[in-house]
């Protein structure tokens, strides 16, 4: 079993709040993580699955039903499927806590972020925090041969990632895609027609970590703008795409507004572009996008909650693939899948725009060495590593 880092800080936050909510896309292993969190601390802490008719039906009478179970940890899997249940937690959580039950009480996974956390927030504040599961990141799969290449290809998630081959690990994705546009998605908007988002999906992959076009989207799409941002936003709350805002700073410059959209696992993108095999991968168009959006996802991993992150670019050429904040230190981050990596004159002006204190250059090597201006050249596993010990 692959440990994920996150079951560290869900430990630590267990014993100060009532509630917590692990989000996630399905299949992302939040359930496993559960489990495999209260496996010492409560071997008699109760799992509910709210998809499964016969998990729903056992709260029918939900307030009887955390009476009657009071004391041990329950887990609501997919809680989304019973929104219902916000306000009836807040009162289960209140009354526990005068009977002195102070800590975790109820672990709630979901794997839609926005409404759930809205629901959520309206009735459990001060009572729950959030915490998000994404796909494997490279650190947690290092003992695996061959990991960086092959969680590129393939994907963070565990069934896809673990498969015995590159095929079986293709035909799970497939899968995975066609469950998510006929079934899941179908759940929570009914009247998205499945053949147009899956276009969407494979349209934004090819265009992956490119700046959004709502319009030249819709065109191709034949629907408007504000349908296909909609959708957009859909595959955003579900999990699926993250949205890279502008990193904006009053440099007096003119800065391009504009976000940049990536579909957040690189092994969904390959799938939506049927390319099975790391030869059909580099040798595809997609390559370099692909690959920023799986360094940038592997960072956003390690970061600080809450850390403030985008991209720099202004009309002028002068570009930063990524930036965040921390700890008042502003970093730059220029990224290329390339082993021999060069600095160019739109990174150096960029960096002197924001001021950045802390420049680097993710390449596809494994070496650290200076490329001057004070910027340099680092693999993934390192600058990783870095950021992890800040």
């Amino acid at each position: 079993m692959i440990i994920r880092e996150l079951i560290l800080k869900l430990q630590e936050l267990m014993p100060d709040f009532p509630a917590i909510a692990i989000l996630g896309p399905r299949q992302v292993g939040k359930t496993t993580l559960a489990q495999e969190l209260v496996k010492n601390i409560d071997p008699q802490s109760i799992y509910l699955d709210l998809e499964s008719p016969s998990d729903r039906s056992k709260l029918a009478e939900p307030e009887q039903y955390f009476d009657l179970h009071e004391g041990r940890l329950i887990i609501l899997d997919e809680i989304q499927r019973m929104p219902d249940l916000f306000p009836l937690l807040r009162g289960a959580i209140d009354q526990r806590r005068r009977k002195g039950l102070r800590s975790c009480q109820f672990l709630i996974l979901g794997s839609a972020s926005l409404d759930l956390i809205r629901q959520s927030s309206e009735s459990l504040a001060g009572r729950i925090a959030y915490e998000e599961l994404s796909g494997f990141n490279v650190l947690e799969v290092d003992l695996v041969e061959d990991h960086p290449e092959k969680l590129w290809l393939r994907g963070g998630f565990p069934d896809s990632f673990l498969a015995s081959t590159d095929k079986s690990s293709m035909t799970w994705r497939g899968n995975f895609i066609t469950t998510y546009l006929e079934r899941d998605i179908s759940q929570i908007a009914q009247f998205v027609p499945a053949n147009r988002l899956r276009r969407l999906w494979t349209m934004l992959a090819h265009q992956q970590g490119q700046l959004i076009n709502f319009s030249k989207l819709g065109s191709s799409l034949d629907l408007t703008s504000p349908t296909v941002k909609s959708y957009v936003e859909m595959l955003e709350d579900l999990l699926l795409i993250r949205s890279l805002r502008p990193w904006l700073v009053n440099v007096g410059k003119r800065l391009v507004k504009t976000p940049k959209v990536y579909i957040r696992d690189s092994g969904i993108t390959h799938a939506l572009l049927n390319l099975t095999k790391l030869d059909d991968l580099l040798s595809h168009p997609v390559v370099g996008g692909s690959w920023e959006g799986f360094i940038i996802e592997n960072i956003i991993s390690v970061l600080p909650k809450g850390t403030e992150y985008g991209f720099y670019r202004t009309t002028a050429g002068a570009e930063l693939d990524f930036v965040f904040s921390l700890s008042g230190k502003v970093w730059a981050i220029e990224i290329k899948r390339t082993l021999s990596p060069k600095l160019s004159k739109g990174f150096l002006n960029a960096v002197e725009d924001i001021q950045a204190s802390h420049k680097y250059f993710v390449y596809a090597g494994k070496d650290t060495f200076p490329m001057g201006s004070g910027t340099f050249a680092i693999g993934l596993i390192d600058i990783m590593l870095k950021l992890k010990a800040s």
